[in-house]
C-alpha cells in the first residue's frame, strides 16, 4: 500500500487527560494525520494548550469530535438531555430523524458552543469536522453544518468533513452489519455536503470489535482506498478514563500497534 495515502485521524482527544497524553505522544512520532477534539469537558483548556505545544501539531489536522451524547451539555438542552446528561445513542437517533423545532434549535446551540470552545483555546477554526459516535450524519447536524459552511470557512480554507462509509464484512457479520447501519445514517450525506460547499473526505474506515482489541491489527493492515479516512481510538488509560467511558482497554492496544511502522502513507495538513 505504498501508494496508498490515508487520513489516519485519532477521536476523542480531550475525553480524559490519559487519552489526551496518548494521543500527543502518537502526534509527536508523526503517526496520525490529526485528531479530533471533545470541548465540553472541564479539562479542555489545559489539553488544548499542550496540544498546540505538542511538536508535530503543525503538520496535522486539528478537528473538532462534535458530541451529543451521553455527557453534561455546555447548554442549558432540555430537549436533548435529561438528568443533566446529554441523551444515549437510541434516543438522540429517534428524536434526530422526526425533530422538533426545539429539538433542532438545542442541537444547533450545543454545537455552537462546542465549536466556540474550540476556536477559543485552540486559536483557529477546525481543519475538519465529525461525530462522536457519528451523530453528525443525523439531520439536525446536517442542517448546522450547512448553515454553518461560510463561518467555518471564514480564515480562507474550508474544513473538511468525515464521509460516510463504505459497507464491509472483512471484520465479521457483527461489525459489517454496524457499518451497514451507520451508511444508513449516513445516507445522502456526502452529496448534501458538498452542494453546501463543504469538502468531504471518506469513505470511513476503522471499524472492528472493540471488545476483541488484537483485531486492531489487521484493519490498520487491510485494504483501504487511497484518501480513506481512517478512525482510531488511542490512549492511555486513567480514572477518568473509567469513570467516563467504557472503551478502555482497546485503547492501549490501538496506542501499541499505532507506534509501530505504518503500511500506508498518512494524509498531512502540511
Amino acid at each position: 500500500m505504498a501508494d496508498t495515502k490515508v487520513f489516519l485521524v485519532a477521536d476523542d482527544y480531550g475525553l480524559s487527560p490519559a487519552v489526551s497524553d496518548g494521543i500527543r505522544h502518537l502526534i509527536s512520532k508523526g503517526n496520525l494525520s490529526g485528531t479530533g477534539c471533545m470541548t465540553l469537558f472541564p479539562e479542555w483548556p489545559s489539553e488544548a494548550i499542550k496540544l498546540k505545544e505538542c511538536q508535530g501539531y503543525s503538520d496535522v489536522f486539528a478537528g473538532i469530535h462534535l458530541t451529543l451524547t451521553d455527557f453534561k451539555p455546555l447548554t442549558d438542552a432540555p430537549a436533548i438531555s435529561k438528568d443533566g446528561r446529554l441523551l444515549p445513542l437510541k434516543e438522540l437517533i429517534l428524536g434526530a430523524l422526526r425533530p422538533t423545532e426545539e429539538f433542532a434549535a438545542q442541537v444547533h446551540a450545543e454545537l455552537d458552543a462546542q465549536l466556540a470552545a474550540f476556536t477559543k483555546e485552540i486559536g483557529h477554526l477546525p481543519h475538519y469536522l465529525d461525530g462522536h459516535q457519528h451523530v453528525h450524519f443525523l439531520p439536525p447536524v446536517r442542517s448546522w453544518l450547512s448553515s454553518r459552511a461560510q463561518t467555518l470557512a471564514q480564515a480562507g480554507v474550508k474544513p473538511w468533513l468525515r464521509g460516510a462509509p463504505a459497507v464491509d464484512f472483512s471484520q465479521g457479520v457483527k461489525i459489517g452489519l454496524k457499518t451497514c447501519f451507520v451508511a444508513g445514517l449516513a445516507r445522502g450525506f456526502d452529496g448534501e455536503m458538498r452542494s453546501a460547499g463543504l469538502l468531504v473526505h471518506g469513505p470511513l474506515c476503522g471499524f472492528y470489535d472493540w471488545q476483541q482489541a488484537e483485531k486492531f491489527r489487521s484493519v490498520l493492515n487491510g485494504r483501504v482506498r487511497n484518501g480513506s479516512v481512517m478512525m482510531c481510538h488511542p490512549g492511555y488509560v486513567d480514572d477518568v478514563l473509567q469513570a467516563r467511558d467504557p472503551l478502555t482497554g482497546a485503547r492501549a492496544e490501538e496506542l501499541r500497534v499505532l507506534e509501530m511502522e505504518l503500511p500506508f502513507a498518512l494524509a498531512k495538513r502540511v
